[in-house]
C-alpha cells in the first residue's frame, strides 16, 4: 500500500509539472495568441516506446509517455510536451482541420512556440541524441579530440597540460574555421545540470567558463522542479551538437573534480555549505585563468586576435529567434579569501582528461525525486 501510494504521489507530481511546464512555453507567442490556449488533460501512459506522446482533440487530451517520463531527463520530456503543445495550438487555435497531423498548419506552430516538429513517434529522445550521435564531418574531431585528452592523462604534468591545451586550442581552431567560411550547422539544446529554485554561485561561474570555451550559449530558463512542486530555473546550452557534447563533458568533470577536491579539503575542517561555494569559485577561476596564460604563451603578437571571443553569428540570429525576449541578472556574494585561494591553487592544476560521452550522467528524472 506504501508503494502504490508513493507511485501514485510521484505521478501526480510529474502531471503537475506537465501543466507548469505547458503554462511556461506561451510568452513566445504573440499577444492576441497567449489567451486562446486552454489548459488540456494530462495523461501518462505506455505506449510501448511507439510513441513519445501525442495530442487526443476529442477529449483534449496531451499523454506522455511512462517510458520517456521515468528513463530520461526532464529536458527530453520538455521538448516532446512541446511537440505536443504545438499540435493542439495549430488545432485549436490555428484551425488545423483536415491537413495531415505534421502539414503546413502544424508547422507554423512549431515556428511560433520554438517547438521541434520531429520530436515525436520514434524519434530519438534528446537524452539519446545528445549522448550518441555525431554527423560525419564531426565525428573525426571528437576522435582527435577524444585523442589528446586520453593524453591528458599523462602522469607528466608538463605533457598532460600540453595535451589538454592543444585540445582546448584545436577545438578553437576548428569552430573560428567553421564560422569565417559560414558552413551550415544545426543547433540542439539541452539542460546542464538539475532544475532547482536556487542554484549556488559557482553554477554561474562554471556557466561563464563553459560559454567562453565550447562557443555555445547558455540561458537559464523556467523549469519544473519535481521535489518542491514549483518552477524553479535551470542551465540551458545552446550550439552544435559536438560543442554540446564537449560543454556537457566539462560541466560533468568540474563538478567531479570540485567535489573530490572538497571532500578531501573539508575532512577535518567541517566548513559549510557556503565555503564549498568560495572554495568551488576558486577552483572554476583557477581553471579559467590557466588557459587564459597558457593562450597567452602560445599566441604570438601578429595572432593577438586568437585572444579574443569569436561570435557565431549563426548561433546569434538561432537564440535571438528561440528567446526574442532576455534579462541580465548577477549573483553577487562574499566569498572568504583563504578558501577562495585554496581553490585558486587547485584550480590551476586541474587537467581535462578523456572521455567525451554522456554515459556516466544521471538521465532519469522522475525517478531522482
Amino acid at each position: 500500500m506504501r508503494r502504490k501510494s508513493l507511485e501514485e504521489d510521484l505521478i501526480r507530481r510529474i502531471l503537475k509539472g506537465l501543466l507548469y511546464e505547458w503554462k511556461s512555453f506561451f510568452w513566445v507567442l504573440p499577444p492576441h495568441y497567449r489567451d486562446l490556449m486552454k489548459p488540456p488533460i494530462f495523461r501518462l501512459n505506455d505506449m510501448m516506446k511507439e510513441s513519445w506522446g501525442y495530442w487526443n482533440p476529442e477529449k483534449r487530451e496531451i499523454c506522455i509517455s511512462q517510458d520517456l517520463v521515468f528513463n530520461y531527463s526532464w529536458a527530453s520530456v520538455r521538448e516532446v510536451l512541446l511537440h505536443e503543445i504545438a499540435h493542439q495550438f495549430a488545432y485549436e487555435v490555428l484551425g488545423c482541420k483536415g491537413e495531415s497531423p505534421h502539414g503546413p498548419t502544424f508547422q507554423r506552430a512549431c515556428f511560433l512556440l520554438r517547438a521541434n516538429p520531429k520530436a515525436s513517434g520514434k524519434f530519438k529522445p534528446l537524452d539519446e541524441r545528445v549522448a550518441n550521435e555525431s554527423p560525419d564531418e564531426e565525428e573525426k574531431i571528437l576522435q582527435k579530440i577524444k585523442k589528446l585528452l586520453a593524453l591528458a592523462e599523462s602522469q607528466n604534468q608538463h605533457e598532460a597540460e600540453a595535451a589538454m591545451l592543444k585540445a582546448q586550442d584545436f577545438i578553437r581552431k576548428y569552430n573560428v574555421e567553421i564560422i569565417e567560411l559560414d558552413k551550415k550547422r544545426n543547433f540542439v539544446s539541452t539542460f546542464l545540470g538539475k532544475p532547482a529554485l536556487r542554484h549556488p554561485r559557482e553554477e554561474y561561474h562554471l556557466a561563464t567558463l563553459i560559454q567562453d570555451q565550447y562557443f555555445v550559449q547558455g540561458i537559464w530558463i523556467p523549469a519544473y522542479v519535481l521535489e518542491k512542486e514549483k518552477m524553479g530555473r535551470v542551465l540551458e546550452i545552446t550550439g552544435t551538437l559536438k560543442n554540446v557534447q564537449l560543454a556537457a563533458y566539462l560541466y560533468d568533470f568540474v563538478h567531479s573534480y570540485i567535489n573530490q577536491q572538497w571532500e578531501q579539503y573539508n575532512q577535518d575542517r567541517r566548513l559549510n555549505r557556503y565555503r564549498k561555494t568560495d572554495f568551488a569559485i576558486g577552483i572554476i577561476e583557477g581553471f579559467r585563468s590557466k588557459l587564459e596564460e597558457q593562450r597567452k604563451v602560445k599566441t604570438s603578437l601578429s595572432k593577438r586576435n586568437s585572444l579574443m571571443k569569436i561570435s557565431d553569428p549563426r548561433l546569434d540570429k538561432y537564440m535571438s529567434y528561440k528567446y526574442p525576449i532576455t534579462s541580465k541578472f548577477r549573483r553577487n556574494g562574499k566569498s572568504n579569501l583563504h578558501i577562495y585561494q585554496d581553490g585558486l591553487r587547485l584550480g590551476k592544476q586541474m587537467i581535462v582528461y578523456k572521455g567525451i560521452t554522456y554515459e556516466d550522467r544521471e538521465k532519469r528524472f522522475a525517478l531522482e525525486g
